[in-house]
């Protein structure tokens, strides 16, 4: 079976772990620097105050006063993160993160090893802890193993057999469909409220009203596509960090610093020789809150100069000065040379180049990010039917 683990509001769950006593507050993550002034998930105190994640800071305010904002702290989240993936791992299954908070596995293959698939989730459970409240859904399908995680309590395992996934998902709100916040209105104003009463209408007619967000909903609601979960590639363990003794606001010393991560990242033999192909710059700031900054580079290399004028820009977004530098290699080229050949044959030189590019723009975006268009029904009269959309990984 498919199982999907969710941890919600794990970004505010991970700032609170150096705040403790915040978790049993009003609290909410707060908006992002030049962002629109957004809340970001609540605590239980805060939502049973009547304040909702994705309300105006103004009106939130003015709802529950004694209101806590909680600064963003990206590295204690990629951080926290790469912890629960790490222990899911150590425990024996294949994990696919989908997003913060959300991270796909099967069981087949240990379900022999702890006695069957309750006993594998309930190992899974306690290998994450209780602090998260992480609860897990399974089933044949990953939008139903994710709807089921979604209505699942704290620490509960929700097991939903095959020949029961339908019914299961009928009863079910249209919020668990990913659809722009505009989609869910104008399905409201037709009527529709569940799960089931999307399912019931005919595709065409939804395709053609909706268009390419509308047959995709539809195609969630029947309970998605049958898909093999495919287990993330090991995590690097590559990082440099410099700590400094006051906090630093100068770009100069911040270039400086920089470059000696750099050379120190460089001369690190654990990549044996391979290049660089995506780098994550972090720092932990002087009011305690943290900023992260991920480049993907274009071509990956190990030239130092290319990888300063790739990172250093990045300094410029800093909110405040830094009490500790961090550079980190996220992801490595497979190859360590690129072999030339005398007479390029014709296109192969378009074919390489256009393989690279899905190569860096899968790096930066993550797995099925790349897509191809596939004809399945060219005689259709519904341009939305004519074909399909279909993740391409090769």
């Amino acid at each position: 079976m498919i199982a999907c683990l969710l941890i919600p509001g794990f970004e505010l769950r991970a700032a609170l772990r150096a705040q403790p006593r915040l978790a049993t507050c009003p609290a909410a993550l707060a908006p992002e620097a030049g962002e629109e002034p957004l809340l970001g998930p609540v605590t239980a105190a805060a939502e049973a105050a009547g304040v909702k994640p994705g309300m105006r800071l103004g009106e939130a305010l003015a709802t529950c006063p004694p209101l806590v904002l909680v600064d963003r702290n990206p590295e204690a989240v990629e951080r926290e993160w790469e912890g629960v993936l790490r222990r899911l791992e150590d425990t024996g299954f294949a994990v696919d993160p989908a997003e913060q908070g959300v991270v796909y596995f099967e069981t087949k293959g240990v379900e022999r090893l702890y006695g069957g698939v309750q006993p594998a989730l309930e190992r899974a459970l306690a290998a994450i802890g209780s602090s998260w409240d992480p609860r897990i859904g399974a089933a044949g399908r990953r939008f139903t193993a994710l709807a089921a995680a979604s209505v699942a309590r704290p620490g509960q395992i929700m097991l939903v057999q095959e020949q029961e996934e339908q019914e299961f998902l009928e009863p079910l709100p249209l919020s668990l469909l990913p659809l722009p916040s505009d989609r869910y209105a104008e399905l409201e104003g037709l009527g529709l409220r569940r799960l089931g009463e999307l399912a019931q209408l005919p595709r065409a007619a939804v395709a053609e009203r909706l268009g390419v967000d509308g047959r995709r909903a539809w195609r969630l609601a029947q309970g998605g596509r049958k898909s093999r979960v495919r287990g993330r590639k090991p995590a690097f363990e590559l990082a440099e960090a410099m700590t400094f003794p006051d906090a630093v606001g100068n770009e100069l010393t911040l270039r400086r610093s920089l470059g000696s991560l750099l050379e120190r990242l460089l001369a690190r033999p654990e990549r044996a020789g391979r290049p660089y192909r995506k780098l994550a710059l972090s720092a932990r700031l002087v009011d305690g809150g943290s900023w992260r900054r991920a480049v993907t580079l274009r071509d990956a290399t190990t030239e130092a100069a290319r990888l300063r004028a790739a990172l250093g820009p990045k300094l410029q977004e800093l909110p405040a000065p830094v009490l500790e530098l961090r550079l980190e290699a996220v992801e490595l080229a497979n190859h360590t040379g690129q072999q030339l050949a005398l007479v390029e044959p014709a296109g192969e030189e378009a074919g390489s180049r256009l393989r690279e590019s899905l190569r860096q723009v899968r790096a930066s975006t993550g797995t099925g990010s790349v897509c191809a268009v596939v004809e399945v029904a060219p005689w259709s009269r519904i341009p939305e039917a004519r074909a399909l959309v279909v993740p391409r990984d090769d």
